[in-house]
């Protein structure tokens, strides 16, 4: 029995569910929660286009989106400071590099400062 209506092509979307075969952002499944990266948390300080406030970057954490919310109530807590999600990326106001660099590896992360 063939497939009604197969794509074999389209440039109108980038990526595709594995398990329902639909465009990611019309996926009902949400099956493809995985996240891009080698495992290794980095954890850098940006002031780019921020009015040069710094901010602590901490990307590449393979998580889901549920985790990443209470890892971020965590590390907000821990510094004192706010911050938010976006992209499975945290960012924390203010430059604590060393404090998230402990707690994280306490908490079983690889870890590693990037950038200057």
């Amino acid at each position: 029995m063939r497939n009604e209506n197969p794509t074999v092509y389209s440039t109108e979307w980038d990526q595709v569910c594995p398990k329902c075969k639909k465009p990611l952002p019309t996926c009902a499944c949400r099956v493809h929660v995985q996240r891009k990266g080698d495992g290794v948390v980095r954890i850098q300080r940006e002031s780019k286009g921020r009015n040069g406030k710094t901010v602590t970057v901490l990307s590449g954490i393979l998580e889901k989106n549920e985790t990443l919310r209470d890892l971020l109530s965590d590390l907000k807590r821990i510094c004192g400071s706010g911050g938010t999600l976006k992209d499975g990326v945290i960012e924390i106001q203010g430059d604590h590099r060393e404090k998230l660099l402990e707690e994280l590896k306490k908490r079983g992360y690889k870890t590693k400062i990037a950038g200057g």
